[in-house]
């Protein structure tokens, strides 16, 4: 085959891609790093001879011209895999949509149960053998858009080249156009400086990890900072084995802390899904050797996971309540988040060998209107559950560390209440002992 003389057959304008997709149709747009701008707006402009079509994205950073030209959501539906925080506004306005998933189900649910019509996403430029590089998408590109009736690569020359096993690149033979003229810059998340809640949470972690141990940072400013700070600790020969590579891991790479050495799988190398942050994380990635981008169907697979000694899963939430229960999507019912790989990794780590999975939250947070309230709460009332009270493991706070596994409840209670903020303790007693699950020969 003739590469480029089939790559100059499927060139086509943004416009020409946009004519591909029909009323009723289902269109993928994938990962927000890779969002396929041009693409984009040239749907918006079809507006009004379109209606209920449904996009389906994730970590979309905005913004999505279908989504924002449509107010009524008569012409275009969109819905999210995973909030950032452009998509919670577009939820907060009621312009989108949560789709619930656990993360290493993403392969699973578009072969066996979705459909994709038509799928625009950006990718590297075609090299000589006629392969586009899907980049820091590569986790999950070719699972949300593979089976499309129709896939359209719109051409980034800013995206990294990422190394991978497999499902790391498509062919020019299974893909319907193509279309250049890209020209915005990779979008990039700012590097969270540590607060002083994540510096004490990081120290409280310090001493269940182990040199050589294998590292998950889940989505989120606090894992992303407890990077940077473990960077510091003095540890040595960490690998990366995680579904979201940040800053967090090039602050370790760059302070030799990060080195794959001792990985019993992928040894020498880093392991990841999906990446986003600095135009440095980029480059670092960019034909790095040292690092691979694998099928998120494999990173958070559990068993997987468990193969590795002494995993180390660090992960957010919003909130927990004293029964041990988990929310890292929801305040109330207000959407904030996702499922992600939360409940992946906390079960494969659990099941690692000297493995570890903590939960990590500031213990309060201070409202716009000023007023202090407490992250531990004596129980929830509407918010989403994310990881339930029986797979509850290491809860961290910048209090202490508590692992409530196999605890009863008036354990969990009181665990919780000594990583609460010191001014709600007592409410939380006084809850937890009308939830019936305070002890009474506490003498608390």
């Amino acid at each position: 085959m003739d590469f480029r003389a089939e790559y100059s057959k499927k060139l086509a304008t943004p416009d020409e891609a946009a004519a591909l997709v029909k009323s009723g149709d289902w269109v993928e747009y994938g990962n927000g790093v890779t969002f396929a701008s041009l693409c984009d707006a040239a749907l918006a402009r079809r507006r009004d001879e379109l209606y209920d079509v449904k996009i389906r994205g994730q970590i979309m950073y905005g913004p999505i011209r279908a989504v924002e030209c449509d107010p009524t959501g008569e012409h275009f539906c969109y819905n999210s895999w995973h909030a950032s925080a452009y998509e919670r506004s577009l939820m907060d306005r009621g312009a989108a949509y949560y789709s619930p998933m656990v993360f290493r189900n993403l392969a699973w649910y578009h072969r066996e149960f979705l459909r994709v019509d038509v799928a625009f996403v950006c990718a590297a430029p075609m090299d000589r053998h006629g392969y586009f590089n899907l980049s820091v998408s590569t986790g999950t590109a070719l699972d949300m858009i593979g089976r499309a009736g129709k896939i359209v690569l719109e051409i980034n020359p800013r995206l990294p080249k990422v190394y991978g096993a497999f499902n790391e690149s498509i062919h020019i033979s299974d893909v319907a156009m193509v279309v250049e003229g890209h020209s915005d810059e990779v979008p990039t998340v700012g590097h969270k400086t540590p607060s002083a809640e994540d510096v004490a949470i990081a120290n409280h972690i310090l001493p269940y990890i182990c040199d050589g141990a294998t590292l998950q940072l889940g989505i989120g400013g606090t894992p992303d900072a407890l990077g940077t700070v473990l960077a510091g600790s003095g540890l040595r020969d960490l690998g990366m084995h995680t579904e979201l590579c940040t800053d967090g891991f090039l602050d370790l790479y760059r302070a030799g802390v990060l080195t794959n050495r001792r990985k019993s799988l992928f040894p020498g190398k880093g392991v990841f899904g999906i990446a986003t942050g600095s135009r440095e994380l980029y480059d670092w990635l960019d034909e790095n050797p040292g690092v691979i981008s694998l099928p998120i169907s494999y990173v958070n697979d559990p068993q997987v996971i468990a193969c590795m000694d002494n995993f180390i899963s660090l992960n957010s939430c919003v909130a927990v309540d004293l029964y041990g229960q988990i929310s890292s999507e929801s305040a109330g019912l207000r959407h904030i988040s996702g499922t992600g790989g939360q409940v992946d990794f906390l079960t494969g780590a659990s099941m690692s060998r000297g493995g570890k999975a903590f939960i990590c939250l500031a213990s309060s947070r201070v409202g716009k209107d000023g007023q202090r309230r407490s992250n531990i709460v004596p129980h929830f009332c509407g918010e989403i559950i994310t990881s339930p009270r029986s797979q509850a493991y290491y809860i961290a706070t910048e209090n202490g560390v508590a692992n409530l596994a196999g605890r009863s409840s008036w354990e969990r209670a009181e665990l919780l209440v000594s990583l609460a903020h010191p001014d709600f303790r007592e409410e939380l007693i006084k809850a937890a002992g009308e939830q019936r699950i305070w002890r009474r020969s506490n003498k608390r």
